[in-house]
């Protein structure tokens, strides 16, 4: 079965154009025009990825990443921004509000293909899917996809539950920002180290008491200590 990438962009030339490209790649392309559009085909058609343009009518990106979040039914769902060259505070907003990776305009369609294809690798893929990994009254089910606190559910996106899951393999171990961006996000070549500080923050509120077994290693990265 194909996999659905919602895309969601104002845009009729640029809809268009990477729906044909998303169908020629082989996933099944589910096309937005509008803010209110894209979160009911999100609620209705679970898809396994979601490309999202910031710049919308009435409903914007930005909104829209944050009601998608706050519904337990989408909020694991990946989502990539598009955002303008010279947009740094709409992408920092978009990461604060739970976006997974970003693709700056313009871009090529290859581009935004390869990131397509990571972030589903991660959502999907793990070192060890029979493992669970356990972080004070945390329990991450690898196979499962999926996270307790104190046997109480906890949503994590792909991109968070990635994140965490090396750190606390890696339990003692300091990981560097461009280490970090390299194993969670497959960056070739690290540049926006913010990115992660930006996941760290998002994944510590919603850990709540057990964000304290992870440390921030002053200019050089995080670590996940031993349990107290």
């Amino acid at each position: 079965m194909k996999l659905k990438i919602l895309l969601v962009d104002d845009e009729p030339d640029a809809l268009e154009v990477l729906g044909f490209k998303l169908r020629q790649a082989g996933y099944n392309a589910l096309l937005a025009k509008d803010g209110a559009r894209a979160i009911a085909l999100a609620r209705d058609e679970r898809p396994a990825l979601i490309v999202l343009d910031l710049m919308l009518p009435e409903v914007d990106g930005l909104e829209v990443c944050k009601i998608l979040r706050r519904d337990p039914n989408t909020a694991a769902i990946p989502i990539i921004m598009l955002t303008a060259r010279a947009a740094e505070m709409d992408r920092v907003l978009g990461l604060e509000l739970g976006a997974d990776d970003y693709v700056t305009k313009p871009f090529s369609p290859r581009e935004l293909l390869l990131r397509i294809k990571k972030l589903l690798v991660r959502s999907q893929s793990s070192e060890d899917t029979s493992a669970e990994l356990r972080m004070g009254e945390l329990t991450l089910d690898v196979g499962r996809h999926e996270v307790t606190v104190a046997g109480a559910p906890l949503v994590l996106t792909a991109t968070e539950f990635k994140l965490l899951e090396i750190l606390i393999r890696r339990r003692g171990r300091v990981q560097t920002r461009d280490r970090l961006l390299q194993d969670v996000w497959g960056y070739d070549n690290p540049i926006d180290s913010r990115t992660v500080d930006t996941h760290m923050r998002r994944l510590r509120e919603k850990l709540g008491d057990n964000a304290r077994y992870l440390e921030t290693v002053r200019g050089v990265g995080y670590r996940c200590l031993a349990e107290e």
